[in-house]
């Protein structure tokens, strides 16, 4: 699992790479037309917005990988290593339960004929293409946090 899970964080990281290098040249281009041609793209502000949507769950997704989401820990560093390592094994459990329900639900979404049938305002792009960030990126973030629990229980890593 471990494997699978370094796999999916080195696409995620080019997959990131690639959508911030591009966000950052439609932007800079929208704002060149706008204030330099007098002819604003009317599509740059749509496609940066799914691609900052797709950054950010991709991102979210690598910092469960990584363990750089935020946390009160000031509890959890006043208890004993065994009842820590509990603790966060519920953890794991609880966030795992929750992400595969939200992934189920939104398969289903994305999938829905009202989410089949609709286009996007400026580019008229299937709205399932940007939505399908939904589930991917909680199947990835799922993937790291089984990865991340399997680590736990085995007592890889330093609590």
């Amino acid at each position: 699992m471990k494997a699978l899970s370094n796999g999916i964080s080195l696409l995620e990281k080019y997959i990131s790479i690639v959508l911030m290098f591009s966000m950052a040249v439609i932007v800079t281009l929208a704002v060149l037309f706008r204030y330099v041609f007098n002819a604003p793209l009317s599509w740059a502000g749509e496609v940066s917005i799914f691609l900052l949507i797709w950054v950010s769950f991709i991102g979210g997704s690598l910092g469960l990988k990584y363990k750089s989401q935020a946390a009160v820990s000031i509890v959890m560093d006043y208890l004993p290593l065994k009842v820590k390592q509990a603790v966060t094994v519920i953890g794991h459990v609880l966030m795992v339960s929750f992400l595969v329900l939200i992934i189920y639900y939104s398969f289903q979404w994305v999938l829905s004929p009202s989410v089949a049938f609709q286009k996007s305002t400026s580019l008229l792009l299937p709205m399932w293409i940007p939505y399908l960030v939904v589930p991917i990126g909680l199947t990835f973030a799922t993937i790291h946090l089984i990865a991340n629990l399997i680590e736990v229980v085995r007592g890889d890593v330093a609590q």
